[in-house]
Order: C-alpha cells, then structure tokens, then sequence
C-alpha cells in the first residue's frame, strides 16, 4: 500500500499543472484510532500531495463502487465519472497493479 500511495503521490506532483489531483480514503470502523495510523503514515512515507482521510463503515458510500471482497479499492475519476476502478482481494496488490493503476492516471490527464 505505501508503494502505491507513494507513487500516487508523486504523479500528483508531476502533474501539477493540469491539476490532476487525488485522495486516499480508509474506510473503517473505528475512525478515532485510525486517524493516529494515517498521520504516522503520512509522515513515514513523506506523502505531501494526496490528503489521507477517513470514512466511518467500511463498505464505504455507495457512488464509490467498492467492491464486497476488496481489501483496496482504486478509482480514478474526472468529475463525477469514474474512467478506472481497480479492486484487490486482501494480499493481491503487487507491482503489477500498481504499475496498471499508475498507468490508467493517463486517463485522467488533461
């Protein structure tokens, strides 16, 4: 996950200028202790681009489409229209997802 924020992070960065933009969401039940993990997280990993925030209930508002069984969910939107949904099941994000979700950020760039 830290790999994959991190370059999320830097795509942001890199894209300044046609204000591609993102957010990471964790969706959770206990959004107090929480909040303690991502500030950690945040500064350990030097992530300055992307805001880390919290949902309370881990299925999450219905217009994000997360999957039942993900364990990390990623969509790349423009406006209210989702152009790429990534899902993972719990230990199924490696190298290869994350180098197809950077990739599909081309959709997303003006």
């Amino acid at each position: 996950m830290a790999s994959l924020v991190k370059q999320l992070d830097q795509q942001v960065e890199a894209n300044k200028s046609q204000k591609m933009a993102g957010f990471v969401v964790l969706l959770t039940e206990d959004p107090d202790a929480a909040e303690g993990e991502l500030k950690a997280f945040a500064e350990k990993h030097g992530i300055k681009n992307i805001p880390l925030t919290i949902y309370e209930g881990s299925a999450g508002p219905e217009n994000y489409k997360i999957a039942k069984d993900a364990d990390v969910t990623v969509n790349l939107w423009i406006g209210l229209k989702s152009k790429a949904n990534h899902a993972f099941a719990k230990g199924q994000l490696n190298k290869d997802g994350i180098a197809a979700i950077i990739a599909d950020t081309s959709k997303i760039l003006n």
